[in-house]
């Protein structure tokens, strides 16, 4: 329709120059008639063309340097709100808002990035914060081999990689992938990632390390003016070739986890995980994860040995206008500290109903145990989360 109109502006304004130059000059022959009509033509014939190129790019998006920036920009997100209660600490909270930000910037070369506020308002006083967890730049070397530097989630566990709210049980992420891996964990680094066969993926990284002399989870130093005087790196080998079975096992290793030059030297740690998530297409899945350091000695708080362990069965199937899900978690944590343990045994229970995929509804039962006090704490959370 708008070339429609296009032609007719053009034709207009051949015809219009036409009796234009007609009524300037005296009548023209026969043969300079004749002659005007064909330059006209020319002219339109010349201007179709121009039109019908600009018109194409206008429609496609082209400007003659390929797919414009909106089709080659991404946004999406996720966030959660949690409630608990039962333990006289009752408490609401916006746990995490995140926004990604991502774009291509041709078909091999990618960017990608996450910002997350925590706990609603940061700032000083405040019990949140703002952080950078992902932006990191992705080159596809090959088909199935790809590199990637930057700020980045280190490959551990299950819900370091995959800790949106809707894609697993619970209201709170499971405790051993809180205190022992930690999630969630990044660093600052760059490696390879991709497929050697089918269904069989690898990553390896050479990124940042750790920072503590008292437990695992403040470690973190979150890329923020961190220590970057001993690095570290991480492997992770991972079987897909099931549908709906994920194996992986992951090895990370840091040259010094105080990140300090002490009397007793270099406190080198290891950290081994392996896991298995499977969902049958009946419904019924299974999750069970295994993570356990290794140092050459303790940590004032976690000691040098410390570990943990869950197994998770579920069902999942449809109701309503969504699917709900029930489970039931059994986790076990030891800090093993030289002169004594600090063993926690948690039991949870609780269901999801996903009115669509990307938002859940969330409620979790769970009483811990301490056995070295030998006390227990029951607990009920409720939670909504979503992603886009």
């Amino acid at each position: 329709m708008r070339l429609k109109y296009l032609n007719r502006i053009v034709s207009y304004i051949a015809v219009s120059a036409l009796f234009s130059a007609t009524a300037v000059n005296a009548a023209p022959s026969s043969e300079e008639m004749w002659q005007t009509i064909q330059e006209q033509q020319k002219v339109i014939e010349q201007l179709q063309e121009q039109i019908d190129a600009t018109a194409e790019a206008v429609e496609t998006g082209d400007g003659g340097g390929g797919a414009s920036w909106a089709d080659q920009t991404y946004i999406g997100g996720y966030g959660e709100l949690h409630y608990r209660g039962g333990d006289g600490t009752d408490n609401v909270d916006f746990h995490r808002f995140v926004l990604y930000f991502g774009h291509d910037f041709n078909d091999r070369v990618h960017f990608f990035s996450e910002v997350e506020l925590e706990h609603a308002l940061a700032g000083e006083g405040q019990p949140g914060e703002v952080e950078l967890e992902q932006a990191w730049i992705e080159i596809d070397l090959t088909e199935n081999h790809r590199f990637r530097a930057g700020l980045d989630i280190l490959p551990i566990g299950l819900i370091n990689v995959n800790h949106e709210p809707n894609t697993f049980y619970g209201v709170e992420r499971p405790e051993v992938e809180k205190r022992i891996i930690p999630a969630t964990w990044w660093e600052a680094g760059l490696g390879f990632n991709g497929e050697i066969a089918p269904g069989v993926n690898y990553d390896i990284v050479l990124h940042s390390g750790m920072e503590t002399t008292t437990n695992i989870r403040s470690g973190r130093q979150k890329v923020a003016d961190a220590n970057a005087e001993h690095p570290a790196g991480t492997a992770r080998i991972r079987y897909t070739g099931v549908p709906g079975l994920e194996l992986a096992a992951s090895l990370h290793h840091q040259s010094n986890i105080e990140a300090t030059t002490t009397d007793a030297g270099s406190n080198e740690a290891t950290l081994f995980t392996t896991h298995i998530d499977y969902r049958h297409n009946s419904g019924l899945g299974l999750r069970a994860l295994y993570a356990g350091w290794d140092m050459e000695r303790d940590l004032s708080t976690d000691g040098k040995d410390s570990d943990g362990w869950y197994v998770e069965p579920s069902y999942r199937w449809a109701a309503g206008m969504g699917e709900l899900g029930v489970y039931a978690r059994y986790e076990e944590i030891d800090r093993s500290l030289t002169a004594s343990k600090n063993e926690q045994e948690r039991y949870s229970t609780g269901f999801n109903y996903w009115p669509t995929d990307q938002v859940a509804f969330k409620f979790t039962y769970e009483s811990v145990k301490d056995v070295d006090a030998d006390t227990n704490v029951d607990n009920f959370y409720f939670g909504i989360g979503y992603q886009f």
